[in-house]
């Protein structure tokens, strides 16, 4: 997934210091553009924030927009949970309350979601 951002410090702090995702690559000024590349080592997907010199990046046009990680273990979800708080980040409630059923849904600096999903991934 990539998406455009307005500023890069406070979406990094919020993947990697509360979410506990790595940084995996960054570039600067790279013909007008700037970004991370954030994510685990060895997965097959990533998460890339690109900030363009001279455009302004929306917020979240919608509470729907999710990225939805499903940690089955109660033991790592609760450790995934509570690393975001412990970095200042409390959940917020999911527009769709299916997501409160079995999650925890945070909301980044710019106004996308996570969830945090204590159920298996079957389909």
């Amino acid at each position: 997934m990539a998406r455009p951002t307005n500023d890069l410090a406070p979406l990094e702090r919020f993947y990697m210091q509360g979410a506990g995702f790595r940084r995996l690559a960054a570039f600067s000024d790279h013909d007008g553009f700037s970004g991370t590349i954030l994510g685990f080592p060895g997965a097959p997907w990533h998460l890339e924030f690109v900030l363009e010199t001279g455009q302004v990046a929306p917020r979240a046009e919608s509470p729907e927009n999710l990225l939805v990680l499903y940690l089955p273990d109660p033991d790592e979800w609760r450790l995934a949970v509570d690393r975001m708080t412990a970095h200042g980040y409390e959940p917020v409630p999911a527009h769709n309350p299916y997501w409160e059923v079995a999650g925890k849904t945070f909301e980044d600096p710019d106004g996308y979601r996570l969830v945090f999903q204590n159920r298996a991934w079957d389909f």
